[in-house]
């Protein structure tokens, strides 16, 4: 796929059909894991649950290694039964 002076590319019409991108359709364009992504605009839903995953998955990276490596199952099922 070429990309236009303008910028332009022409979205495969299996890919319009899928997705219901028509003519004048809006789309959002956005970075996951390095690559560049295209939503329909009409697909609200879909762009706040990626949006909410990736607060997740931020969150999750902060807490990485941030937890006592010696308990086992066992001792956290002990402290949470125990409140």
């Amino acid at each position: 796929m070429r990309v236009t002076s303008k910028g332009q590319v022409t979205i495969p019409r299996d890919l319009r059909e899928t997705f219901g991108i028509v003519a004048n359709s809006e789309v959002i364009f956005g970075i996951e894991g390095g690559k560049i992504t295209i939503t329909p605009r009409h697909d609200k839903g879909r762009h706040a649950d990626r949006e909410r995953l990736a607060r997740f998955l931020a969150a999750l990276d902060r807490l990485e290694g941030s937890g006592d490596q010696t308990m086992n199952a066992d001792d956290v099922m002990a402290m949470t039964r125990d409140r």
